[in-house]
């Protein structure tokens, strides 16, 4: 059966039991009209104030009646979600929770891992094998990363793309490590794109749709995707609960900010885009970002589905004129 994740969770385990892993954000902000989704829950009764992927994950479950199963994350993500999921028991959905632990301890990790084990009915060695052969497609993901920040020949949006696909390898890893081969051998045939600003993007991925495609507009090329690049698992480790020990987005501000201060100086980057969803408590860490990150910063929001407002194209106009 398909279930549905609300993050990223431990994928291997939804794979090893036969199932199929569905990335909820992603089929709600690829959908012909993602806006319209916002507006269906908020009709059932989700406040305004309230993130926009929120109630577009609640209304992409009940619009996709083949999913019937959601594996919602309790901490590590969005404290939204605690009433995501009881809104969604309310309309017969089977909800399953998961925890990051948020001080990273590695036995309530494993604990929650073998959890999940039991309630879809498999088993670590199975579980093992599967990571080995996700591993293998991650590994050609992070080879685009490279390609995009070292050989300059793949577009932020592409990589931000493949990056985030991670998630749920589309349902179907093998198809998915076909398209990540057939582009690999496409980029390289491109000519290297050193002219442009160097622009690292930290924060949730954007639910502006047309965000990249204005910062290379203007001069500017994302080298460097931070929660996307999380997805993809970028540090080798056999062990599983390792893996997603290393793994930044569910933990705090300060473990996320070692990877990326390493990252800014490993890929030379210019200056950061940090994007805040509109009524989202990670806001908050702007305050801290802007402390502990020693290049410049542009903060920039965003609401519901849509392009970039004016405001916020005049905003990154200056910002690359600033670096310039």
């Amino acid at each position: 059966m398909k279930i549905g994740i609300t993050t990223t969770v431990p994928v291997e385990i939804i794979l090893a039991a036969g199932h199929i892993p569905v990335d909820l954000n992603n089929v709600f902000i690829t959908g012909n009209n993602p806006g319209h989704l916002v507006e269906e829950a908020e009709i059932a009764g989700y406040p305004r104030n309230v993130c926009s992927w929120i109630k577009g994950l609640y209304s992409t479950v009940l619009k996709n009646k083949d999913i019937r199963t959601v594996i919602a994350v309790t901490q590590g993500d969005c404290s939204n979600t605690h009433a995501l999921m009881e809104t969604l028991e309310l309309a017969g959905i089977e909800v399953i929770p998961f925890a990051f632990p948020f001080d990273r301890d590695p036995d309530l990790l494993r604990l929650q891992m073998e959890k999940l084990m039991q309630h879809l009915g498999t088993d670590y060695e199975t579980v093992q094998a599967t990571k080995t052969k996700l591993d293998q497609i991650r590994r050609r993901v992070w080879h685009i990363d490279l390609m995009t920040w070292r050989e300059n020949v793949v577009h932020g949006v592409e990589n931000h793309l493949f990056q985030v696909n991670c998630s749920d390898f589309k349902g179907d890893p093998d198809t998915f490590a076909g398209e990540v081969d057939e582009f690999i051998a496409e980029a390289k045939t491109r000519e290297p794109d050193r002219k442009n600003l160097r622009i690292g993007y930290i924060g949730v991925p954007p639910i502006m749709g047309d965000l990249y495609d204005y910062l290379e507009s203007r001069g500017g090329r994302v080298v460097f995707n931070e929660t996307q690049r999380q997805f993809s698992m970028p540090y080798h480790t056999e062990d599983m609960v390792e893996q997603y020990r290393l793994y930044t987005y569910p933990y705090g501000i300060f473990f996320r900010l070692n990877d990326i201060n390493k990252e800014i100086d490993r890929r030379k980057i210019d200056g950061i885009i940090h994007y805040a969803q509109s009524f989202c408590y990670r806001q908050i860490e702007d305050l801290i970002i802007r402390q502990k990150i020693k290049i410049p910063v542009l903060t920039i929001e965003g609401d519901k589905p849509n392009k970039l407002d004016a405001r916020t194209k005049m905003r990154i106009d200056s910002f690359l004129e600033m670096l310039r």
